[in-house]
């Protein structure tokens, strides 16, 4: 079950397509030995807990293969952007990993509710991103593998922890050992805390750096947005950012009726705000010509239309 939902994964991933990724996830098992995992640890049953490890690390190893394979066999077809959303991680998908395994371990000690269709809900938090760093690694960009690696990783851990609380809170906290229910707990569950804790701090850090990025790259649209009022008949198209390790590049498209000229690029890109990480910046203008007529004749033309209408 799990390598065909790899399967129409991976195809989903690849034509870019939500609907097609999530529709896989109805025939992904994967909440189960999680769930193994988070009821092992919370009522100290260490064979129950290895079990469930094993098969995870199964499961998840049966999904990795199956899309790396599938990754080598279509190499030909570009990364899309449902493959790109997924190797970026930050602490907001661990606040959704959370969510999503409090909902599956309250279900699942429910018996009002339906712990299958739980299950998939957060299975589509698990193999989308296997797959995804499995497709990465097959065309050699490891860093977008890891990145996606490190998305399934929070998930599951996200979904392990806050299952065990759940669990906890609901009673399900095993024989008592004469540590008291406490140090029982703690006992068999601080290795996963340090995980968490540390995946916690990474994913904070990357928030932050997107939050930065973001709030950027809205600053500068603003000031380009706000230069277009001041070219005649101009108005801001597209703003693309290209950064590397040293430099950013940011490539502003206009269309208007007369192109910009190197002396305003420079005076506009003294304008924009610095990047943050001491980065370099440079600005390039790309002016597409248009032509804006009514009845009248034209209120704004490049220089060829102007010619024709004359003649």
């Amino acid at each position: 079950m799990n390598v065909l939902a790899t399967v129409i994964a991976c195809y989903g991933l690849l034509e870019n397509s939500p609907s097609v990724v999530i529709g896989a996830m109805l025939i992904a098992m994967l909440l189960g030995p999680i769930s193994g995992v988070a009821l092992g640890l919370v009522g100290g049953h260490d064979t129950l807990t290895r079990q469930a490890i094993l098969s995870l690390l199964a499961g998840a190893g049966v999904v990795y293969g199956t899309a790396l394979v599938f990754g080598f066999s279509h190499s030909v077809f570009p990364l899309t952007e449902e493959i790109y959303a997924r190797t970026s991680p930050n602490l907001m998908d661990l606040m959704i990993a959370l969510a999503g395994g409090a909902t599956g371990a309250y279900a699942m000690t429910s018996p009002r509710l339906n712990v299958a269709f739980v299950g998939v809900a957060i299975a589509t938090a698990l193999v989308p991103p296997l797959a995804s760093s499995a497709i990465c690694l097959a065309r050699g960009e490891l860093w977008l593998s890891g990145g996606a690696l490190l998305l399934a990783l929070a998930n599951m851990v996200g979904i392990q922890v806050a299952s065990s609380v759940v669990m906890w809170l609901k009673g399900y906290r095993g024989p008592s050992d004469g540590r008291g229910v406490f140090g029982r707990l703690f006992r068999h569950s601080v290795v996963n805390v340090l995980i968490f804790v540390a995946l916690m701090a990474v994913l904070t850090i990357n928030l932050q750096r997107l939050i930065l990025k973001e709030v950027y790259e809205a600053s500068v649209r603003d000031a380009l947005q706000a230069r277009a009022s001041m070219h005649e008949g101009a108005y801001l198209a597209d703003v693309r950012f290209r950064r590397d390790a040293a430099h950013l590049v940011v490539t502003a498209v206009y269309r208007t009726p007369v192109a910009f000229v190197p002396d305003q690029v420079a005076a506009i890109e003294r304008e924009l705000p610095d990047p943050p990480g001491g980065v370099s910046l440079e600005l390039r203008i790309r002016s597409i010509p248009i032509t804006v007529a009514s009845k009248n004749g034209y209120l704004y033309a490049n220089d060829d239309a102007a010619y024709a209408w004359v003649r």
